[in-house]
């Protein structure tokens, strides 16, 4: 009879024959992700408390809030890993990130109906047409579209002696508008009667105006303030800040601010401005969050920076974001209802 043979032995790398490789491989596997979890977190997670206490803070911060809706991508990765790695912590705070990030990507502000009785109807249209190269598209989209105000930013000298050769002056007689080359100039077209008026003092063209619309003065204001690049987010939050004075400097009076802001809802800065009376109209019409720049990319990918505030005397429909051709942002056309003031 022969003898049953013994049990084989665990070798180092356990029963399962791996090896020594085998053993020590899957707890470093482990490490690796929550380590990469970890960092991952921890870049989500500044950005995110910089969200939380109303700051913008300085670069890279500025430019990633930008795009904060799209921080739940490497939150979820993070997520993924923690488990992976079988870190309990890691998974615990990566589950509060997301929940951060979902609050604070729900659309900002408020979209009450303003009271009193309307009055006019005002269609407007904010482009920039990336130093004039979008006129001929923006000046197609003005004769389909037919806007009462256009607020066009990056429209320089040759981009306006377009505009002014292309549409008849009897469509547009009122016009203001900042001279300069490339970025430096801006232009707001009016089909309704326009005072001038001083504009917002910056580093790129924001020209301002008054229009009387059914009677009612409303303050018009284009607004393009400095990007924040690395090395110009002291200028952007600058700019920003003034056209936040502006708003807050109207005394209850109507007030259509439209432009470039190079800022999201995520940016304490713009925040501040809506805080000084102004609603955003893609916000109030439904549409908070859909892109503006850049073009490049297709949607729902980028971030929007192209917007139309107004004060509370206005009611906002049907915002619309539109590809004009040779510029990296999309146009903005919103229909406003401006209402009278209660008695």
């Amino acid at each position: 009879m022969t003898a049953p043979s013994p049990p084989p032995e665990a070798g180092p790398g356990g029963l399962d024959g791996g090896g020594e490789d085998s053993y020590v491989r899957r707890p470093q596997s482990r490490r690796v992700a929550a380590w990469v979890a970890g960092l991952l977190l921890a870049g989500v997670s500044a950005v995110l408390g910089c969200r939380a206490a109303d700051t913008d803070a300085v670069t890279p911060v500025p430019q990633v809030l930008a795009f904060l809706p799209w921080l739940l991508v490497p939150a979820a990765v993070a997520l993924l890993l923690a488990a992976l790695g079988r870190w309990r912590v890691g998974l615990v705070w990566a589950v509060a990130v997301l929940g951060g990030l979902t609050w604070f990507v729900q659309p900002y502000g408020t979209v009450a109906d303003p009271e009193g009785p309307p009055v006019a109807e005002v269609r407007v249209l904010a482009s920039n047409v990336e130093f004039g190269r979008g006129v001929r598209g923006l000046l197609e989209t003005v004769r389909e579209r037919r806007p009462d105000l256009v607020f066009a930013s990056e429209c320089d000298r040759a981009c306006d002696a377009v505009l002014r050769a292309g549409l008849p002056r009897s469509a547009y007689p009122y016009r203001v508008a900042v001279s300069g080359n490339g970025a430096d100039g801006s232009v707001i077209l009016s089909n309704l009667p326009l005072k001038p008026a001083d504009g917002v003092r910056g580093t790129l063209g924001m020209p301002g105006a008054v229009a009387d619309i059914k009677g009612i003065p409303v303050r018009l204001q284009l607004a393009h303030p400095m990007p924040p690049t690395p090395g110009d987010v002291g200028r952007w939050r600058t700019e920003l800040g003034r056209l936040r004075d502006f708003a807050a400097s109207g005394g209850g009076q109507a007030t259509i601010l439209a432009g470039d802001f190079n800022a999201t809802q995520d940016h304490a800065a713009f925040r501040r401005i809506l805080g000084a009376g102004l609603r955003d109209g893609a916000r109030v019409a439904g549409s908070a969050r859909t892109p503006s720049w850049p073009t490049s990319v297709p949607r729902p990918f980028g971030t929007q920076i192209d917007h139309v505030l107004a004060t509370e005397d206005f009611a906002a429909r049907d915002a619309r974001f539109l590809e004009i051709g040779d510029t990296d942002h999309r146009a903005l056309l919103i229909d406003l209802t401006l209402h009278r003031a209660p008695e």
